[in-house]
């Protein structure tokens, strides 16, 4: 009795809004209580509207009611408090507007923990003890509070819908096989259900496998993370090490120049110095004879004169004069040059250095993707072709911007070079392939559509320069009745779906070569696994005059 008028005192002394004891309470003209807080929430939320309401009566004040504490409720809420009453017990959790009630509380609803899918209800705790001690409600079937109850009635029969109609693939009630489902094949809900169940766990293996797989490939992925960022780190570090190196190499090549120079200027200054003083001491004496001579000349006595002159000694020959040849200005510019050339040496080999540094930058590539599986999946990868007139036969004359090759009984005015084709009609890619390439050829009657390594050889008629019959070349014959790969003499013939246009793709890393035919879709023809030691370059043959073949324009 105690506690049955302790949960009374919990219940009278809560407020309806929070479902918690009352705090502050106030009592508003209609006398329902709330707490301070709550009710003035609540109508401040209807200050908009002019009318305040109660939240449990709905009877309306105009104007807002002053609030005043409700002195007797608040001490009768701290004496319960006292007594260390303060929440309400389990078995009296109140409705929210997200729960599902108990279809059989009368009043303030409690909370509902079970729902029975034979009643069809929903039922607090209270209220469900009879499924538990009651023989025929024990077989019934209780599950988590459900709100889709009643769409287990059917709908026709209004009757529990225990059966599946296969056929319809829904589930009916044990009426429905009479009318609407006669002669479908029809079981037991329990026993669709057991079947679909085994189908779920099925397939909830699959996905708790391809779940474990896939944490084994994240975890992978974070190694590979991991591990890029150390080798990236260590190249960086070794890199700045490297061009460190060179840096002091280049600046003690350069003290050395300039200290040659610098000696070599103090050796050949103090030789043209020795050289002007001796020069110098020689003018003096010259001077000094001059004078000599000047006095005798200038003498009025013949006899003097003559008794005089042959005391003058004679002068010597100059070991100097006759030696000396001043050189045009220019001393040290042979050492200029030497410089420049070297410089020059450097910077076509950190040309040609970079480009393979920058190859090997772009083949860090630690996924192998897998290739495309539609034309739009390739043309992401579409790469630009132009033909190198460089390379190209003089019987092929280039258009279109250097991307149309056709063969003509003209020779071309093509100057000599010695990457050009002597004798197969022929022609290669300006640009060199590296990377995931794709790109698309439009031909007419028979041509061959290649890649090639820039070293195949050019000049002369043997299989070392044709496209495909050498270990420096792959090509896909195209006829107008089949096809034909090729490579170091090999011939393997295809069957396919006749088109004037090939597809190419080109995945260097991962050493993919594919050849499809392009129409309305994409018809795989050809397709290599290999290595590729070099760079590659696309290219194509064209067998007769009039012939045509052009390499389109990415889209």
């Amino acid at each position: 009795m105690l506690e049955r008028g302790n949960q009374l005192n919990r219940e009278t002394l809560s407020c309806s809004i929070c479902l918690d004891l009352l705090k502050d309470s106030v009592t508003i003209p209609c006398g329902h209580s709330y707490c301070m807080k709550c009710i003035k929430n609540f109508w401040d939320e209807e200050d908009q509207k002019g009318i305040h309401s109660c939240p449990q009566c709905r009877e309306t004040f105009t104007p807002r009611p002053v609030l005043k504490k409700n002195t007797m409720l608040a001490a009768l809420v701290e004496q319960l408090k006292k007594t260390g009453l303060q929440a309400a017990p389990a078995d009296l959790c109140y409705a929210g507007p997200e729960d599902m009630a108990c279809d059989f509380c009368s009043g303030r609803k409690l909370k509902a923990t079970k729902s029975c899918l034979v009643c069809l209800a929903s039922f607090c705790e209270k209220h469900l003890q009879p499924h538990f001690v009651s023989a025929p409600l024990k077989k019934h079937k209780l599950v988590e509070p459900s709100k889709n109850l009643q769409e287990n009635i059917c709908s026709r029969h209004d009757e529990v819908l225990k059966m599946f109609c296969r056929t319809d693939q829904k589930c009916i009630c044990y009426l429905c096989p009479v009318d609407e489902h006669k002669g479908h094949d029809t079981v037991s809900a329990a026993a669709e259900r057991t079947e679909r169940q085994r189908e779920l766990e099925v397939r909830r293996e699959n996905i708790q496998q391809r779940i474990q797989d896939r944490e084994k490939d994240v975890k992978l992925l974070q190694q590979e993370l991991e591990a890029i960022k150390h080798s990236a780190d260590k190249t960086v570090e070794d890199s700045e090490k490297i061009f460190t190196q060179l840096i002091r190499l280049i600046q003690k090549r350069s003290s050395d120049v300039k200290q040659q120079i610098r000696s070599q200027q103090e050796t050949e200054g103090s030789r043209v110095k020795e050289l002007q003083k001796k020069l110098e001491q020689e003018i003096t004496e010259l001077k000094r004879k001059d004078a000599e001579l000047k006095q005798l000349s200038d003498t009025e006595d013949h006899n003097q004169f003559l008794h005089n002159y042959p005391s003058l000694s004679a002068l010597s020959e100059s070991t100097h004069s006759s030696s000396i040849k001043i050189r045009p200005l220019s001393y040290f510019e042979d050492v200029t040059a030497a410089v420049s050339e070297l410089r020059d040496q450097l910077q076509d080999i950190l040309r040609d250095a970079w480009k393979n540094i920058s190859l090997r930058l772009t083949e860090v590539d630690v996924l192998l993707l897998a290739e495309p599986k539609n034309r739009a999946d390739f043309l992401k990868y579409s790469h630009k072709i132009t033909l190198d007139p460089n390379t190209a036969h003089k019987q092929l004359l280039l258009s279109e911007g250097n991307r149309k090759v056709t063969r003509t009984d003209q020779t071309q005015s093509y100057s000599s070079h010695p990457d050009r084709f002597t004798f197969w009609s022929q022609v290669l890619s300006r640009e060199s392939l590296t990377g995931r390439c794709y790109w698309e050829v439009e031909w007419s009657a028979r041509v061959s559509v290649a890649v090639a390594y820039k070293n195949i050889s050019r000049a002369g008629s043997g299989n070392k320069c044709v496209f495909g019959y050498n270990d420096k070349s792959r090509a896909l014959y195209c006829y107008q009745n089949g096809y034909e790969f090729v490579h170091s003499n090999i011939r393997t013939s295809i069957s396919g779906p006749g088109s004037s246009r090939v597809g190419v793709y080109l995945d260097h890393r991962a050493g993919i070569l594919s050849f499809y035919s392009v129409s309305e879709t994409m018809t795989l023809l050809h397709r290599v696994q290999t290595t590729f030691t070099q760079l590659l370059h696309a290219g194509v043959l064209i067998w007769i005059s009039g012939d045509s073949a052009e390499f389109c324009k990415p889209k």
